[in-house]
C-alpha cells in the first residue's frame, strides 16, 4: 500500500504509525467502501446546519497546504465541517499515477472532503472525477484561480468569461455521475454584477449543488475587501436547494457571523485565516499551541513535503513567536533541524505523552 513518503533526516523521536494508514486512489488493496469520507453527505450537512440556523465552516482549497495532515488538524479538532483538497490539475491527475499519489491521499479519519479540480473542458473533469469520486464527499470545479499560467491553459478565473464551457462541464459531470457526485463550482465576480448573477443561475441550472463565491474580481488582490453585496445577490438569485458559500476575508469567528448576516449564505469559507489560525472556527483568536503539536504529529505520521509544514508552522505561530524567531524558523532546512529548533524553545509534546495537545496559550514556553 502506498503511504506518503516520510522525512529523510533521522528524528529524535519514534513516529511509528499509530493511526489508520493513508489511502491513495491507485491502492490495489483498498476498496472505496472502506473510506469514511465517501459515507458523509455534504448536502445533508448543509441541510442540518440550515435547520440549526448556522453556516457550515469550510476550509478553502489552498495550493500545497490543504493536504491530509492539515485537513485532519482542522476537521478533527477545530470545528471545520468540510475541507477542500488543493486544486489539482485534471489533465495531470487522470494521466499520471505519480500525480495522483502526490496530489491526493486520504484515510479513515479524513473528511468530509471535496476534491477540487482545475479543468478546461468536460472530458478532463469527468475523467479526473472518475478516479477520485469514491474517496471523497464531493468534487469541485475551480473558476477562481487567478494564476496566469493556469489561465493560459483554460483553467481557473478565465472560465468566468466562458460560461458555456462551465455549463458543459457541470452538465457533463451531472449526466455521467447522476446524483452520486456532489458538484461544487467556485467562482469569482464580474465588474457588472448582473453578469455574475446570470453566471450563477446558469451554473445552478446546469446541475451544480453548491456555488462558492469569492467576492473579488479576477485580478483583484487580497488587499481589496470582498464584495459581499455580490455574494448576497447570488444567494438571492439561485434556488434555495442550491447551497451558496461565501469566500474572502474570514479571520475570526465573528467575521463568519458578520458575513452570514450580510449575505444569507449557507457556508463560510476561509483560506488565509485558517493558515494563520487553524482554530478560528472553534472561536480562538490566535493559534493555540496544541494545534502546532497536532500538525507536527500528523505530518510525521502521514508524511508531507517539509517546505509545506515549515510554511504552515511559520504562519500558525504569528501570535506565539517574535518576528525574529519566525525569520529564524524560515532558515531551518529539514525536519530534523525543525524538531531540534522547536524542542529548544518549547515543551514539545508528542502523541502518547502526558499533556499532548492539551495546552492553549500559557505555560508551554521554556
Amino acid at each position: 500500500m502506498t503511504v506518503p513518503r516520510k522525512p529523510h533526516a533521522p528524528l529524535t523521536h519514534d513516529y511509528s504509525m499509530a493511526l489508520p494508514p493513508a489511502i491513495t486512489v491507485d491502492d490495489p488493496e483498498t476498496l472505496p467502501p472502506t473510506c469514511e469520507p465517501c459515507k458523509t453527505s455534504i448536502l445533508s450537512l448543509f441541510a442540518k446546519a440550515r435547520s440549526e440556523n448556522r453556516p457550515l465552516y469550510i476550509a478553502a482549497p489552498m495550493v500545497r497546504y490543504t493536504r491530509l495532515p492539515f485537513r485532519l488538524l482542522i476537521q478533527r479538532h477545530f470545528a471545520v465541517d468540510v475541507a477542500y483538497t488543493p486544486m489539482m490539475i485534471a489533465r495531470e491527475f487522470k494521466n499520471s499515477k505519480y500525480a495522483r499519489e502526490a496530489d491526493f491521499s486520504t484515510c479513515k479519519l479524513d473528511g468530509p472532503v471535496i476534491a477540487q479540480f482545475g479543468a478546461p473542458n468536460a472530458d478532463e473533469l469527468i475523467e479526473a472525477t472518475d478516479f477520485v469520486k469514491d474517496y471523497v464527499a464531493g468534487v469541485g470545479l475551480n473558476c477562481g484561480c487567478p494564476i496566469k499560467e493556469q489561465n493560459q491553459e483554460g483553467i481557473g478565473a478565465v472560465l468566468m468569461q466562458r460560461i458555456e464551457v462551465v455549463e458543459s462541464m457541470v452538465r457533463g459531470a451531472r449526466e455521467k455521475f447522476g446524483r452520486s457526485v456532489v458538484l461544487d463550482v467556485k467562482i469569482r465576480i464580474h465588474s457588472d454584477l448582473d453578469r455574475t448573477v446570470e453566471f450563477a443561475k446558469r451554473v445552478a441550472a446546469a446541475g451544480a449543488d453548491i456555488i462558492t463565491v469569492h467576492g473579488r474580481l479576477h485580478k483583484q488582490r487580497n488587499s481589496v475587501p470582498p464584495n459581499l453585496e455580490a455574494v448576497r445577490r447570488v444567494r438571492a438569485a439561485v434556488p434555495r436547494e442550491i447551497y451558496v458559500v461565501a469566500n474572502g476575508d474570514c479571520f475570526l469567528l465573528a467575521d463568519a457571523k458578520k458575513i452570514v448576516e450580510i449575505t444569507g449564505v449557507d457556508g463560510v469559507m476561509a483560506a488565509r485565516g485558517l493558515l494563520q489560525n487553524p482554530a478560528l472556527f472553534a472561536g480562538y483568536e490566535n493559534t493555540p499551541w496544541k494545534a502546532v503539536e497536532l500538525l507536527w504529529a500528523y505530518a510525521m505520521e502521514y508524511g508531507s513535503p517539509f517546505k509545506n509544514i515549515q510554511y504552515l508552522i511559520v504562519e500558525m505561530t504569528q501570535g506565539l513567536l517574535t518576528k525574529q524567531e519566525r525569520a529564524d524558523l524560515r532558515l531551518v532546512k529539514n525536519y530534523q533541524q525543525m524538531e531540534e529548533w522547536l524542542d529548544e524553545r518549547f515543551i514539545m509534546k508528542r502523541r502518547g505523552e502526558v499533556g499532548f495537545a492539551e495546552r492553549d496559550f500559557d505555560g508551554y514556553r521554556r
